[in-house]
């Protein structure tokens, strides 16, 4: 039996998706995609998501700017922000949230005051939020509890159980990445035994984080099949339930439950 799809998180505005875009994105109509939340990561990416889903019924677009862009974030850009948030088609404010991976990316500080601004607009107007959060816990966790009336998903969830928990009671969902097919994943099998059902979102975070056997490859939405399938047999399950209930949570998040 053929699975039905939303990925929670996608990039094919990425230049990876340059020389093939439209040809792929007919592929996933024919291939169980239902829903795909194409994530802004830079202003032009947020620009680019909003044009995908206005030309795809099946696309929906997240606007924000990731943290490693936030030392160019203006008032101008939070401004355009605002206003591309008022397309029907746009569920949620994203990506936005801190990584202190990289040496490279902005100050601490500069992410934070960005995070906090996007958060803010988020509030204002009453989105859900899709946060990156990369060797950043405690301080995502600190400005998210700064916020409580807004929701979201902690995307390419990389923290431990005990993180995961402290997300969950601020009534987050977590997603899961093709990570959970990995090998060496023991920490992200560890958060997928532990969040509850109606918690769980499935991802490609697209071109990248592809899922066994495609890992290193360009990455795309019908092998979420591999991260379902994985989180199935974590919980005990049929993959069927937990594509069904993942189609259920994204809808939930993103106010489009009838």
């Amino acid at each position: 039996m053929e699975l039905n799809i939303f990925d929670a998180h996608a990039h094919y505005d990425d230049e990876e998706f340059d020389e093939d875009r439209n040809k792929v994105i007919e592929e996933l109509k024919k291939n169980n995609i239902v829903g795909v939340l194409n994530c802004g990561s830079s202003i032009e990416g947020a620009r680019a998501s909003v044009k995908l889903a206005d030309k795809h019924d099946m696309f929906y677009a997240a606007v924000g700017v990731h943290p490693e862009y936030s030392d160019v974030f203006t008032d101008d850009i939070l401004e355009e922000l605002k206003i591309l948030a008022k397309n029907k088609k746009v569920k949620a404010i994203g990506e936005i949230g801190l990584d202190y991976y990289y040496k490279e990316n902005p100050p601490k500080e500069v992410q934070k005051a960005v995070f906090i601004k996007q958060m803010k607009l988020a509030d204002e107007l009453k989105l859900p939020v899709i946060i990156h959060d990369r060797e950043a816990h405690e301080d995502t966790l600190n400005i998210v509890k700064q916020f409580k009336n807004v929701i979201g998903e902690i995307h390419c969830f990389s923290g431990s159980v005990e993180i995961a928990r402290e997300f969950l009671k601020l009534g987050y969902y977590i997603g899961f990445t093709g990570v959970v097919t990995f090998k060496n994943a023991k920490k992200a099998v560890e958060v997928a035994r532990e969040v509850p059902f109606d918690r769980i979102l499935v991802e490609t975070d697209c071109p990248y984080m592809a899922p066994v056997p495609f890992r290193g490859k360009r990455n795309r939405s019908e092998y979420i099949k591999f991260i379902i399938a994985k989180i199935a047999e974590i919980k005990g399950v049929e993959d069927s339930k937990i594509s069904q209930l993942t189609i259920f949570n994204m809808k939930q998040l993103l106010n489009m439950v009838k």
